[in-house]
This record gives structure tokens, C-alpha cells and sequence, in this order.
């Protein structure tokens, strides 16, 4: 009798990491792109946040909804709801979902007004100069954003780590 090498758990499994990873693997990278962004291009960053928000939307979105069915399918398959592993990573999938409709996307948006406004107000009086000082307010909301988005990433890094733990290999 010959197995597939590929059965519909093993895609799943795959379907469920590369999910995983499209979803969250750019949340790594905001912290380096926004101090690139107000250290040396200041007058780009409304469009960085508004690039957030559509990453949110278009990708963080549907790809953590597509890990969380893999996942439903996967400890269903292996009957496994009650192993802490699961029960984690469904708690963790969840509160971010809900973080980034109730949390994250709004203070983008605001950031991208605020630097917006900041840039105007500069513009007024600096006669265009290449970069500009962002105001207290923004910079206020961007450490709130930055300290949550921490956050959420030690919260992805943790669960990582308990599902590939969990076998105890």
C-alpha cells in the first residue's frame, strides 16, 4: 500500500504556519521601519501608518483567520482542545484579531493624522526642510502603538514556542 507523501493534515499543518507567518512576520520588522522613517524620513511617516492600517486589513487580517480555521481543523483532527498548547494559541489568535480592529487600527489611522498635521504646521514654518519634528501627541500614541505591538509580538514568540514545545522532544 502506498501513502502520499502529502496527506490533507500535512497540507493543513503547512497551510496553518505559512498563515502564521505571512500574518505576523511583518509586525517584526515595524519598530526598524519606523525609526528609519522618523529619523530620516519624518515626511513619509502618514504614509507608513496608513501602510500599517491596509496591512492590517489586507493581510494581518484574513491570514490570522485562515491560521485560526488550519488550527480549529488541526486540534480537532488530533483531538487535543484541552492541551494548554491550544488553548493558548486560541486565546492569543483572538486577542490579537480583536486588538487589531479595536487597538491598532484606529492609532494608525490617528497617527497618520497627526503627522499629517505636524508636517503642515512644520511646513508653515520651516520653509520645507527635509525632515521635521513630530509633536508630543504623536509621539505619545506612537510609544502606546509601539509598547502594545511589543507586546503582541512576545505573545506570537510564546506561542511559537509552546507549539513547537508541546511534543517535549
Amino acid at each position: 500500500m502506498l501513502i502520499p507523501a502529502v496527506t490533507f493534515y500535512t497540507f493543513v499543518l503547512a497551510v496553518h504556519i505559512a498563515a502564521i507567518v505571512i500574518a505576523f512576520g511583518v509586525t517584526f520588522a515595524y519598530p526598524v521601519m519606523y525609526a528609519v522613517g522618523i529619523r530620516s524620513e519624518s515626511r513619509s511617516m502618514p504614509g507608513f501608518h496608513r501602510i500599517q492600517d491596509s496591512v492590517g486589513k489586507f493581510v494581518i487580517s484574513p491570514f490570522l483567520g485562515l491560521a485560526l480555521l488550519a488550527g480549529i481543523y488541526l486540534a480537532s483532527k488530533l483531538h487535543v482542545w484541552s492541551d494548554f498548547y491550544v488553548q493558548w494559541g486560541l486565546v492569543v489568535i483572538v486577542l490579537i484579531g480583536a486588538l487589531g480592529g479595536v487597538f491598532f487600527a484606529p492609532r494608525e489611522r490617528r497617527l497618520a493624522a497627526l503627522a499629517e498635521r505636524d508636517i503642515a504646521a512644520a511646513d508653515q514654518t520651516t520653509a520645507g526642510e527635509p525632515n521635521v519634528v513630530l509633536g508630543a501627541e504623536y509621539k505619545a500614541l506612537r510609544q502606546q502603538v509601539l509598547r502594545v505591538g511589543l507586546l503582541a509580538n512576545v505573545l506570537i514568540l510564546l506561542t511559537i514556542y509552546f507549539m513547537t514545545a508541546h511534543t517535549g522532544a
